[in-house]
């Protein structure tokens, strides 16, 4: 491997044009026939047992010569990446300039990671909400309590809103009953909407024994396509109304529901834990226009591919999360009506914030000579195996040491900055640039961006193909 020429462009990109020797080439022409021979076919030889130069015989001799390129390719950008000191953020993208038997040339373009410069970082100010709890503030807090210990009684009288009923039920279009429109012992809510339009308004009045017809009209943007908008027939029978009766809140109420003996004790237990909430919140939104205030007062040339990449792993991340909670991505995309070009479009805004943060707070960290102990690395595999309920060597082995130290340091950073903010009026904004519409801002304490390409942004993904390859032409089996 040869680097010929390195070429610095706008907005830290940097095009680099490598040569590769015939060894090199030849060495992965072989690698490539090796894996592909079982999939050709070639008369008078059992199928994978072609010679390589009766296939390049027949087929030419430059027939391995693409996939070549395209298996090689990533070692000896990496090669050059190390050879040139290059903290690159993205793949890369590759033409070939020159191929032939005695080697090959190609330029990789790649977004490298900006030198910046910073503003200011200390001494800064921003607004903070003051954590305040009131008395109806707790009397929210205990709804849920309240809710939990509310029991439902059976009451002979009219249903009214509010109450439930349980009713068996059958859904008619016309004539014909429909499927998934018949249930028995269903327990309904009057007034919870979780009927069509005018079902649960038709049941107020009933009374248990009662057998009530409802009609009502399908929207005509309800789910299943072949009812939308139709006019549908229910038969309904009442078998119970029943009423929600809550619990007396007094001292008895808070022993049942709680490990306080007294009600009192319990509403100001509630109103701590509020007021803890708040404060955390407050301090983060704090904190967060801390950072924002460091990432504007800084000056650097952010290539779009780190944001790019940034925004394709939040992109992964919120797939992943989706996927957590029982729904395929794809049957959630079809459901929202969104595709992964328009998710990926809103997560840009909230990309470009995390990349600028993260980039001020590197240069904090260089500006202020902090460094990540043994010490350090260790305090922090213990905490996260108290969070997690692991031992702290299970966590170093799970957690890449790199990402860990880069997490560590951007920490120290930011509590720099933390550290010599004042409470007040934050400065103005300056204006910026129009941006997609996106995700909420989040601080950008991630992990740093893999310097090779094989990864980007610290996310293993497919390496893309080289460019102006020479043409595959091998014949596989139909």
């Amino acid at each position: 491997m040869n680097v010929k020429s390195v070429e610095k462009l706008e907005k830290s990109m940097v095009a680099l044009t490598i040569e590769a020797s015939a060894e090199e080439l030849e060495a992965a022409v072989q690698k490539v026939y090796l894996k592909q021979r079982g999939k050709i076919m070639i008369p008078g030889f059992r199928k994978g047992h072609a010679p390589r130069k009766i296939i390049e015989t027949m087929y030419g001799a430059n027939v391995f010569y693409e996939d070549a390129v395209n298996e090689v390719y990533p070692d000896l950008f990496d090669q050059a990446v190390a050879q040139e000191k290059l903290d690159t953020v993205a793949y890369p993208s590759v033409d070939v300039l020159e191929m032939s038997k005695d080697g090959f040339t190609f330029k990789a373009t790649v977004a490298v990671r900006p030198e910046v410069a910073l503003g200011d970082y200390k001494g800064l100010t921003a607004p903070k909400d003051v954590a305040a709890v009131t008395e109806e503030d707790i009397d929210n807090e205990l709804k849920p309590f309240i809710q939990r210990a509310t029991q439902m009684v059976d009451v002979d009288r009219e249903a009214k809103l509010g109450d439930t009923v349980t009713i068996d039920f059958e859904g008619f279009v016309g004539d014909n009953a429909f499927e998934g429109g018949k249930a028995e012992g269903h327990d309904l809510e009057l007034g919870s909407g979780s009927f069509i339009p005018g079902f649960e308004d038709q049941l107020v009045g009933v009374k248990t024994g009662d057998e009530k017809d409802v009609n009502v009209t399908f929207p005509t943007e309800y789910q299943a396509e072949e009812l939308a908008g139709k006019e549908a027939r229910f038969r309904v029978k009442v078998h119970a109304v029943k009423e929600k009766v809550e619990p007396k809140l007094d001292d008895e109420f808070a022993k049942d529901v709680s490990e306080f003996e007294t009600l009192a004790a319990l509403r100001e237990d509630l109103g701590k834990k509020l007021a803890d909430r708040r404060e955390n919140q407050a301090r983060s939104a704090f904190e967060e226009n801390l950072l924002d205030q460091v990432a504007a007062n800084m000056t650097a040339e952010i290539p779009d591919a780190m944001v790019e990449v940034r925004a394709q792993r939040m992109l992964e991340q919120y797939s992943q999360q989706i996927t957590q909670q029982g729904i395929p991505f794809e049957q959630y995309l079809a459901m929202t009506g969104l595709t992964v070009d328009m998710l990926r479009e809103q997560a840009m805004e909230g990309a470009l914030r995390q990349v600028k943060v993260d980039l001020a707070l590197s240069a904090v960290a260089k500006a202020e000579g902090i460094e990540v102990t043994d010490a350090d690395i260790d305090e922090e595999c213990k905490r996260l195996g108290e969070q997690y309920h692991m031992d702290a060597e299970k966590v170093k082995k799970i957690v890449p040491l790199g990402d860990l130290k880069n997490d560590l340091t951007n920490q120290k950073a930011a509590n720099v900055i933390f550290d010599s903010a004042k409470v007040g009026k934050a400065p103005e904004k300056k204006a910026e640039e129009p941006a997609a519409k996106g995700e909420e801002k989040k601080p950008a304490k991630k992990t740093a961006a893999k310097k090779t390409a094989k990864k980007a942004e610290g996310e293993e993904t497919e390496k893309p193909a080289a460019k102006k390859t020479a043409k595959k032409a091998e014949k596989t089996e139909e």
